[in-house]
């Protein structure tokens, strides 16, 4: 079905159900969408937690990037394990964050 003939239909089953077809949402019209923002968030907004969660990647790939510059540098093994702890433990927190948003 192209474009056209679905505006088309959606024409035609406005006019049975006496509508005007204004009230509708283009859902090809290339813009942003024209709902009112929720209060305090304006279109540049960060929704919460995503600081967060970006703090976490940036964690998780400078602790992986550290362990594996350790290991080419051969050092200690006490630095090994301390940066995959943290890679570890940051890995986990994400995927906690993810399934409890999942709910």
């Amino acid at each position: 079905m192209t474009h056209q003939d679905h505006r088309y239909h959606q024409d035609q089953q406005d006019q049975q159900d006496g509508r005007d077809g204004r009230d509708r949402e283009d859902p090809y019209r290339l813009g942003p969408p024209q709902a009112a923002p929720a209060p305090g968030g304006g279109p540049d907004a960060a929704p919460r937690g995503d600081g967060l969660r970006m703090l976490l990647w940036t964690v998780v790939v400078l602790s992986a990037a550290a362990n594996m510059v350790l290991s080419f540098t051969g050092a200690a093994v006490a630095l090994h394990l301390a940066s995959g702890v943290v890679t570890v433990l940051a890995v986990g927190a994400l995927v906690v964050r993810a399934l409890r948003g999942r709910r």
